[in-house]
């Protein structure tokens, strides 16, 4: 099968042949339709996961977010079917990337069926970003009537985040780069700052002077990015830094400072998909590629700039 890996940590990401996976006991193996770019692929392919749980591991097909059909059904009671439709994330097991013709993963792991209505293109676009956006919708603990500052709207899981909110009658301050207005403001958001072209604390202090009652953080990458981004909390408000780089540590004001970790399931991946399929999550597209534009694809990633989201369509190969 064709899939875009890396031979080492660091190593650029290249098109290579391996051999098409084998399930074990309770996995199933999906023929992947679609792969979604997530800003954590390129991460892991440089080595951000912990390097000494890698012995093996390589080549590293890089990748989370998949959709396709159930191509094998491995041995023992399995809850999924040949030829079902599902999405989910590529975990656990080595070589288990979804940017792969055929990816494998266990059936008790985050995938689920893809709900009629949802197209496989928009539902492979929703595990990382989705989940990501609903736990830190969660963790931030803003109820309808507050209001939420979303640092890096414009992206994957900023676009997610802002709607969800939104529907949900919090008021969205957006954050972004360039003249968004418009496509925020379809999403939802009260309020857009361009960050490119005023000053964001001024801004949002305009905004809402009294601080706002939440803020997430998808883009500080240091902690002291992520302490300017919190202080425009009011106090005893939570702050949530998604970036690795961006421990929040103390943080001014009485405002509370959170690390967010994803927590996948399948479960969660269900509820999202049903919101997808309702019209109540809509999914942003910046682009669709074949797999082998994905190497340039991650670059052109790492670079910033998103808009929405990158998919690789891997149909009828």
């Amino acid at each position: 099968m064709r899939a875009v890996t890396v031979s080492a940590y660091g190593a650029e990401p290249e098109l290579v042949q391996l051999p098409k996976p084998e399930p074990g006991e309770g996995e199933i193996v999906v023929k992947v339709e679609y792969a979604a770019l997530n800003p954590a692929d390129w991460r892991a392919a440089a080595g951000a996961a912990d390097p000494s749980s890698a012995e093996g591991a390589f080549p590293l097909v890089i990748g989370t977010d998949f959709a396709g059909r159930v191509d094998v059904v491995g041995p023992g009671d399995n809850r999924f079917r040949v030829g079902d439709a599902v999405f989910g994330l590529a975990v656990g097991p080595v070589r288990a990337g979804s940017y792969a013709e055929y990816v494998s993963v266990h059936q008790d792991g985050p995938v689920a069926l893809v709900p009629g209505g949802l197209t496989l293109r928009s539902a492979a676009a929703l595990p990382t970003a989705g989940t990501a956006a609903a736990q830190v919708l969660a963790i931030s603990g803003v109820r309808p009537g507050g209001s939420l500052l979303v640092v890096g709207a414009a992206g994957g899981v900023g676009s997610r985040l802002t709607r969800l909110a939104s529907a949900r009658g919090i008021e969205v301050i957006a954050v972004v780069r360039g003249d968004e207005r418009r496509r925020m403001g379809d999403l939802g958001a009260r309020t857009t700052v361009d960050a490119t072209a005023a000053e964001v604390t001024e801004a949002v202090r305009g905004a809402r002077p009294e601080g706002v009652d939440g803020v997430a953080d998808l883009v500080s990458d240091t902690a002291d990015d992520f302490a300017r981004h919190a202080a425009l909390a009011r106090p005893g408000a939570v702050a949530v830094a998604t970036r690795p780089g961006a421990s929040p540590g103390a943080l001014p004001g009485g405002v509370e400072g959170v690390a967010y970790r994803m927590q996948p399931s399948a479960t969660l991946l269900e509820a999202l998909a049903t919101a997808a399929a309702e019209g109540l999550l809509e999914v942003p597209f910046d682009a669709e590629l074949p797999l082998e534009k994905a190497p340039d694809a991650l670059a052109q990633n790492r670079a910033g700039g998103a808009r929405g989201k990158t998919v690789f369509a891997l149909r009828g190969v």
